[in-house]
């Protein structure tokens, strides 16, 4: 089975790219399949086209538009936190700024679930 794993990211220079402090407002979204064996089957990046960058929809929406199982992240808002558990994806809690660290540690297992939203969102 793959997995397909999306995390917000400041730029698009594949493994290098270093995640986004504030989910909703990165430029870019990687989006990663992930085989079962751990190996990557393909990396893309997209841009952030949510309402926070002037286009529509609320950055969820975006998200689960690419039909990930699992948000890797630093952190995020409550309500887009319960959005994602809701549509039953996971959410993870990023251990690194760099895609390449967040990706490997993924699919050794090490991270762990991300379970209380940021308490300074805007959005509740």
């Amino acid at each position: 089975m793959v997995e397909r794993v999306v995390i917000p990211v400041l730029d698009d220079s594949g493994k290098t790219s270093r995640l986004s402090a504030h989910f909703g407002r990165a430029p870019f979204f990687a989006v990663v399949e992930v085989k079962e064996d751990g190996n990557i089957e393909s990396l893309k990046f997209l841009p952030n086209r949510s309402q926070h960058l002037g286009g529509s929809g609320r950055p969820p929406d975006v998200i689960l538009s690419f039909a990930p199982n699992v948000v890797i992240t630093f952190g995020m808002g409550p309500r887009a936190m319960r959005r994602f558990q809701a549509e039953g994806v996971a959410v993870m809690q990023a251990s690194s700024e760099y895609l390449g660290d967040v990706l490997s540690a993924f699919t050794r297992n090490e991270l762990s679930e991300l379970t209380e939203g940021c308490r300074d969102a805007r959005h509740k």
